[in-house]
């Protein structure tokens, strides 16, 4: 295979992004949604074309090679063995969040998760009329790093009537890889409280090589535990075709199952053929794209990191053992808007208070080095002003 060009500037403005679009009119670089400005893997652009050339596109359902390649990958990867009937087909991981809050419990039951996190795992309880439990994760505040479970916060604030545990893992935005300890202790925590286990996954796949600990897949998790976990993973954020809107569950509990699949309702649209085939060619194809990307995203992350401790004090940037977004502290600035500080010296950054962490900023770094260099660049003038 060639050597990919990640360097290649691909304009995404009036192309209907979501990301580019949003600042649509101005020069503010958008840094905020997790999706790359890369092109994706040549294989899933030439599986797509031969699905478009095909010419109908009908009402689709999972195609036999897809599945097979979905669980050879499971088996490959992550070193798990997964029956076809345990996979659930969705058009992504947050509807997935909301319809697992609804698969088990009573409305008016409990859900509890730990801030800083993604924000729908902070709302989706709302769609199955259930509370939220927050418990923020511990970590060093002098230095933002050291992001683990705080087990006996979790032990005060759960109730007898919580009966899911939402956990991102690998954790987005913090950036963390929980390891085998870390893991084991909450398997435990889950199993003494009789608690489902939800676990997001969809950044499995963008472990750095220098992590202290590979992603553990909650599907090889013990068999204590086993009936009442689902894990929800992607080919979305590894192959960059988020907006074709195809994830999975694996549940191997076929009642709650149907539970799950029943807690969606008719609100979960039909997958488009093209999702299907882009999801098994970044599976059977992809790999040495993945791996170009990873070393290329890995060089971004060590000059983001260095920029950061050697130019932008007080700032501080969490470790980063995986995903391509960064988590800024930027409590030492004394801004009471910092999201909008630095979008007017023009970077786009994720506000940390939609995460349930005010002062701090999320950065998307999956693009071009020159687009972050840029942004870089910016943001010191940014924290220069302040001077």
């Amino acid at each position: 295979m060639l050597e990919h060009d990640f360097d290649q500037e691909i304009d995404r403005r009036n192309t209907g992004s979501l990301k580019w679009e949003k600042y649509a009119g101005t020069e503010v670089l958008p840094m905020w949604v997790a999706d790359m400005d890369f092109a994706s893997p040549p294989a899933v652009i030439d599986a797509l074309q031969k699905r478009v050339a095909h010419s109908v596109f009908g009402y689709s359902r999972p195609h036999a090679s897809l599945v097979e390649v979905t669980i050879a990958y499971l088996q490959r990867v992550h070193g798990v063995d997964v029956d076809p009937s345990w996979i659930v087909w969705l058009p992504g991981c947050v509807p997935a969040l909301s319809m697992a809050c609804g698969a088990t419990g009573e409305p008016g039951a409990s859900v509890m998760t730990n801030s800083p996190v993604y924000p729908p795992f902070l709302h989706v309880h709302r769609d199955s009329g259930r509370q939220l439990i927050n418990v923020p994760l511990a970590c060093d505040a002098e230095t933002n790093s050291g992001y683990t479970f705080d087990f006996d916060a979790m032990e005060a604030a759960i109730t007898p009537d919580t009966r899911v545990f939402l956990l991102c893992n690998p954790h987005n935005p913090v950036g963390r890889v929980f390891n085998d300890v870390e893991l084991e202790a909450l398997i435990e925590f889950c199993n003494r409280h009789d608690l489902m286990l939800c676990s997001d996954e969809i950044h499995c796949d963008l472990v750095f090589d220098d992590a202290p600990s590979p992603h553990r897949t909650a599907i090889g998790f013990p068999e204590s535990i086993r009936d009442r976990t689902i894990t929800l993973l992607a080919a979305s954020k590894t192959y960059n075709v988020a907006g074709l809107a195809c994830a999975y569950a694996v549940i191997p509990n076929p009642t709650l199952r149907r539970k799950f699949i029943a807690a969606g309702g008719k609100l979960i649209p039909e997958i488009s053929p093209l999702s299907f085939h882009a999801t098994e060619a970044s599976y059977r194809d992809g790999e040495l794209w993945r791996q170009q990307l990873m070393a290329y995203l890995k060089a971004n992350r060590d000059a983001l990191a260095t920029f950061v401790a050697g130019q932008l004090a007080p700032v501080k940037m969490a470790p980063m053992e995986a995903t391509y977004l960064a988590w800024l502290d930027v409590r030492g600035l004394g801004l009471e808007n910092p999201g909008g500080h630095f979008e007017s010296h023009g970077v786009g950054l994720s506000n940390g208070a939609d995460f349930g962490a005010p002062g701090f900023l999320r950065l998307n770094f999956g693009c071009t080095l020159k687009t972050l260099n840029e942004a870089m660049a910016r943001m010191v003038r940014a924290v220069e002003d302040l001077n």
